[in-house]
């Protein structure tokens, strides 16, 4: 499965959201999973196995736990594709941090 099409579901990247925090036992990741989409235990496993599959995520077993965590691998693969677009979206986004900059300035030199 290509990086894409396993970020593509939002799912997964709550999942990886959750994660990033720090390891989480695979029932506290199932609670908020089936909480916030609606989803049964069975199908957050599948996603959770997806991610594990395709090494954006790792588990470990603690006892009958099972600890999930990100591996950063996988994104580290999709910035560095992804750093030769930036140049696309950088510039203005530095433009507008100028802008923003200068408005801030303004207000206080207004007040």
């Amino acid at each position: 499965m290509h990086a894409f099409d396993v970020l593509g579901d939002p799912v997964r990247r709550r999942i990886l959201e959750l994660l990033t925090d720090g390891e989480l036992p695979a029932g506290e990741v199932s609670a908020v999973v089936q909480r916030e989409f609606g989803i049964s235990q069975p199908g957050v496993s599948q996603h959770l196995r997806v991610l594990r599959e395709n090494g954006f995520a790792t588990v470990r077993a603690d006892g009958a736990r099972r600890l999930y965590s990100v591996d950063p691998e996988p994104l580290r693969e999709i910035d560095a594709w992804l750093d030769r677009y930036r140049r696309f979206w950088q510039q203005p986004l530095d433009a507008l941090a100028t802008e923003l900059a200068r408005g801030r300035r303004e207000r206080r030199a207004a007040e």
